[in-house]
């Protein structure tokens, strides 16, 4: 409806009627909704799983098959149940999941709970190390790329992005270990410390062997932890500093083109200063909203990673259990693995809606 108002002139003229302004998700709603959609994407996978654990049979026979004669094979498979339907199985493998009974693994009889605590922080804290080699590495090369385009310096550091990201991460830990452990003599071959004992003899460990070690205040436990993870850390963290020095790259360029930095370029701000205080910081908004994905990458680099090095993680437990097809254990691997990724996307989705609004739309 519109209506009639006076011109100056004496004229009338029509007045638009107002639209109201599209109105994007309020931030509570928007994290109640991302949140909600985590559990959708952990049963899918979860299903997934089951059912193709179950194409090549039950897991007794999978596990068991050739080490048993025949007749206590067919014993413990009815004790275990895996002679009824595959959907009964299936609905109560799910109610078991609920009630956080993940079973007992068939090769060593270890509770899948147990496993997971004892071994998730390990998984978790050489993720995080090498998070922080993927920032370390690919923020400031990827600074320095877009500062120096198109000229020497920037081509070298999109070649080793590519390598960075192309190179297998076993591979990548094989020559750290022959150049900084075999030939330097420099840092330890695998494990995670030499101080198992200790850490473990700790009032409420925490299973994160740096943080127990600094919580004890025994610095020369938490120097040789670190020693352990530094190899690794680097090995898995280059496949995603290649992404980030990409990514931050383009960005910059991207924004080193935008009104509010050409202003600051009229006013004589050196091109230094444009990249380093204006054109970064948008770039990095990129960077946390793939973070999640990475997590995912960093997630499944662990397994060879952790393989490697011997570093007692996941990773290390999955290749185990899949050589000795103790599928039970690998289902509560996966479960875990694929909740740490639904919740960092999660972390990460929140923390893109926080720096910038137009997320939430």
């Amino acid at each position: 409806m519109t209506s009639m108002i006076d011109t100056p002139e004496g004229a009338t003229a029509q007045e638009p009627e107002k639209k109201p302004k599209k109105q994007g998700l309020g931030l509570g709603k928007y994290i109640l909704i991302r949140f909600l959609l985590i559990f959708p994407t952990i049963f899918i996978l979860v299903t997934m799983v089951f059912f193709l654990m179950r194409i090549t049979g039950d897991p007794i026979t999978a596990a068991m098959a050739g080490r048993l004669p025949p007749d206590a094979l067919q014993e413990r498979i009815e004790e275990a149940g895996y002679d009824r339907p595959v959907i009964i199985q299936y609905f109560e493998y799910l109610g078991n999941i609920i009630r956080g009974d993940f079973g007992t693994t068939l090769s060593d009889n270890t509770e899948v709970t147990s496993l997971l605590v004892n071994y998730g922080t390990a998984t978790l804290e050489l993720a995080f190390y090498a998070l922080i080699v993927a920032f370390i590495i690919g923020i400031p090369f990827g600074m320095l790329a877009a500062y120096k385009r198109d000229r020497g310096p920037d081509a070298v550091l999109r070649f080793s992005a590519i390598l960075f990201y192309a190179t297998p991460v076993f591979f990548a830990g094989l020559l750290l270990k022959l150049v900084f452990s075999v030939w330097l003599d420099w840092l330890p071959v695998a494990g995670r410390t030499n101080y198992l004992a200790e850490l473990e003899g700790l009032r409420a460990p925490t299973g994160i062997y740096l943080l127990d070690a600094l919580r004890a205040g025994n610095l020369t436990i938490a120097l040789d932890v670190l020693s352990h993870a530094v190899l690794p850390a680097i090995a898995l963290g280059l496949l995603t500093a290649g992404v980030f020095l990409r990514l931050v790259r383009t960005n910059v360029i991207g924004t080193l083109g935008s009104d509010f930095v050409e202003a600051g370029r009229s006013r004589g701000v050196s091109e230094y200063r444009l990249v380093t205080k204006h054109a970064y910081k948008p770039a990095l908004i990129p960077i946390v909203t793939v973070m999640g994905l990475q997590m995912a990458l960093l997630v499944g680099g662990a397994v060879l990673t952790e393989t490697t090095f011997g570093w007692p993680g996941l990773g290390f437990k999955l290749a185990e259990y899949l050589t000795a097809r103790d599928f039970v254990a690998v289902q509560g691997i996966v479960m875990l693995l694929a909740v740490i990724v639904a919740f960092t996307n999660f972390l990460v989705d929140i923390i893109a809606a926080l720096i910038d609004p137009r997320v939430r739309y």
